[in-house]
């Protein structure tokens, strides 16, 4: 490893932690206020380490006012109803399953790439991708394949998760055209930004600021950590590892997150490492890493 690269992989693995510790985090803060008051403190935090960074570094400007639509389609996908899928799907959903299924997302974004940009599949990424489908069954139903119907999938949080995956697929692809125009860090301060004004006009509606007041003392480490690290310093690391890594570098590195989770899961949630859990993930990151190739 050479010197020039070992600071952006120290920081694409910091983000990666951080990532996969917040689904235990949120859970924490689940056992004291709701998810809509999650979503809209945490990145409350998260705009303003986002907006003192981009400051820092004289790369903030206003958007141009063709933009505010596109931006504010993207802060809606990626941080109002993503942040609200996976908060209300941790309240029934397990940590590790979470992470699991989320890294089926590379999945859905070949597929989305196949029925919309007509990107062709070889054989390969169809075997990937039928093989991760089969770990989120394992990872799911616990190993019991015979559980499998129709008419259910898990969880009620497990389908949440499932859409959540589908609708970052969908923002990560919308996403391509203002990255090739903006700086990552600038463009995620806007859609995190605008992203929290949704939230805002939801939480006001539906919460009042007294249910802050439930915060217990690991609650609020659980929320520092939310709002400090996974939505402000994690994003920051990882698009600065983007800057100095090329994409397949980087993407490596999130095969590390669903592995924090579980281990984490284990020591303070105490959810169990189950063979199924460790087979159904493997057989997903198999899935995953075929599609990537």
């Amino acid at each position: 490893m050479s010197n020039s690269k070992l600071i952006p992989y120290l920081e694409a693995i910091f983000a990666v932690a951080v990532w996969g510790a917040s689904f235990i985090a949120t859970k924490v803060v689940l056992r004291d206020i709701s998810p809509v008051t999650i979503v809209w403190m945490r990145f409350a935090m998260g705009i303003l380490i986002l907006g003192i960074a981009v400051a820092a570094r004289k790369q903030f400007a206003l958007l141009d006012r063709k933009e505010w639509l596109y931006f504010a389609l993207l802060g809606f996908l990626g941080i109002t109803f993503h942040q609200w899928l996976q908060s209300n799907a941790l309240q029934t959903s397990e940590a590790s399953t979470t992470a699991w299924i989320v890294a089926t997302t590379p999945v859905f974004m070949a597929i989305l790439g196949w029925v919309v940009l007509k990107e062709k599949l070889g054989w390969v990424k169809i075997v990937g991708i039928l093989l991760a489908f089969v770990g989120v069954l394992v990872v799911v139903y616990d190993g019991d394949l015979s559980a499998i119907s129709l008419s259910s999938f898990g969880k009620p949080g497990d389908i949440l998760i499932l859409i959540s995956a589908i609708n970052w697929t969908v923002f990560s692809v919308l996403s391509r055209k203002g990255l090739k125009q903006h700086p990552a860090a600038f463009m995620m301060f806007y859609i995190m930004l605008i992203g929290w004004i949704f939230i805002s006009i939801l939480f006001f509606a539906t919460q009042e600021l007294s249910e802050i007041n439930q915060l217990t003392f690991n609650g609020w480490i659980g929320m520092a950590f939310l709002g400090i690290f996974c939505s402000g310093l994690a994003y920051i690391a990882w698009y600065d590892a983007l800057q100095a890594l090329s994409t397949a570098e980087t993407g490596v590195f999130l095969y590390i997150e669903p592995l924090v989770t579980v281990v984490v899961a284990f020591f303070v949630l105490r959810e169990a490492i189950t063979i199924a859990s460790l087979l159904g993930g493997g057989v997903i990151i198999l899935g995953v890493w075929l599609v990537n190739r």
